[in-house]
C-alpha cells in the first residue's frame, strides 16, 4: 500500500510539473489560439461580466475557477460529475492534491474535455459561486 501511494504521488507531481512547464513554456502573446467553442451566457450569467463578445471560453472559466475561495471552488466542481470523478479518480488524496493547487493548476483542459452542456452548467454554477460571496 504504501508503494501504490508514493506512485500516486509521484504521479500527480509529475502532472503538475508538466502542466506547470507547458503554461509556462509559451508567453501569453504566444498561446495558441485554440480554444473551446465560446459559451453563449445564460439569463442568469447575462448580468456578470462575460467576453467581449458576451460569451464565456474555457480560459476564462478556469480563471474564474481559480479565484474562488476554496468551498464554493470544490462545490463547483462537484457540480460537474465529470470534473468530480477527474479528481476523485485519485481517492482523498485527489482532493488533498487540488486544495494546494487549484489556484495555479490548469483547469482549462478539463473544461476543453466537456460537452456544450456540462460547460454550461459549469459557467452557470461559478457565476452563481462568484455572487455568492
Amino acid at each position: 500500500m504504501p508503494k501504490l501511494l508514493s506512485s500516486l504521488l509521484l504521479c500527480l507531481s509529475a502532472i503538475a510539473s508538466v502542466s506547470t512547464l507547458a503554461a509556462e513554456s509559451l508567453p501569453a502573446a504566444e498561446t495558441p489560439a485554440v480554444a473551446a467553442p465560446a459559451l453563449a451566457p445564460t439569463s442568469s450569467a447575462k448580468s456578470g461580466k462575460a467576453g467581449k463578445a458576451g460569451k464565456l471560453d474555457s480560459a476564462q472559466m478556469e480563471a474564474e475557477l481559480q479565484h474562488l475561495p476554496w468551498p464554493q471552488f470544490r462545490a463547483v466542481i462537484e457540480s460537474v460529475p465529470k470534473m468530480k470523478n477527474s479528481v476523485e479518480a485519485y481517492g482523498p488524496l485527489g482532493w488533498q492534491y487540488v486544495r494546494a493547487n487549484y489556484t495555479t493548476y490548469a483547469w482549462k483542459q478539463r473544461i476543453d474535455k466537456l460537452d456544450d452542456e456540462q460547460k454550461q452548467h459549469l459557467a452557470e454554477r461559478i457565476h452563481l459561486a462568484k455572487h455568492a460571496k
